[in-house]
């Protein structure tokens, strides 16, 4: 995919013009990255993580070459670490999770770092067999149980486009459940469990 095939796949997710604070988790050499900033505009702070340094300043050189003065700050880190960021207006994380075997974890430290109204996309292969290079793909119909888990609504899907690898991509955006209702779903859990019991007795 070229420039233009990355900010279609994900503007349905992107407020035109927008700005506000987004990471990139698991940036790579930055092509969400870029997008982001061609979607979101020049008030849009990019927090770009990735343990590979040579791939971020990849994508320092490619943002001052196409968007010069773009606020980038690089962190050289492991995605699924605890890092240091601040309140997030959106997340977005490219062929990222697939790398993780525990995605519930991973997405809920992630809501952590969203402000109550953030966003979470997602670009991920679409299917649910993984092999040696993309061991934990999660198909865009698995997808609403594990958001549900890790504390997020609903996902939207926002676009796919075919891949030579494991036949499609997705792009996906997710918003957190506000904690009162995420108590009353445990709760309203609960009560079914004791009325399954209440039952059997």
């Amino acid at each position: 995919m070229n420039h233009d095939d990355h900010v279609r796949l994900i503007a349905g997710g992107i407020d035109g013009d927008a700005g506000g604070e987004w990471a990139d988790l698991g940036a790579g050499a930055g092509a969400f990255s870029l997008a982001l900033r061609d979607l979101a505009g020049s008030g849009t702070v990019i927090h770009a993580v990735d343990r590979d340094a040579s791939a971020l300043q990849e994508l320092r050189q490619e943002a001052e070459r196409r968007f010069p003065g773009t606020a980038l700050h690089l962190i050289q880190a492991d995605m699924t670490a605890p890092l240091a960021l601040p309140p997030l207006d959106g997340i977005i994380a490219a062929n990222a999770i697939h790398y993780v075997a525990d995605q519930v974890a991973l997405l809920d430290r992630w809501r952590r770092y969203l402000k109550p109204a953030g966003r979470l996309i997602l670009v991920e292969y679409d299917s649910d067999h993984g092999n040696r290079w993309v061991p934990y793909p999660v198909s865009f119909a698995a997808l609403p149980a594990l958001a549900r888990r890790a504390g997020f609504g609903e996902p939207t899907l926002l676009g796919t486009r075919p891949s030579r690898y494991l036949e499609r991509i997705y792009a996906a955006v997710m918003v957190p459940v506000p904690v009162q209702q995420r108590h009353i779903g445990l709760r309203s859990g609960h009560d079914q469990g004791r009325d399954s019991t209440n039952r059997l007795g």
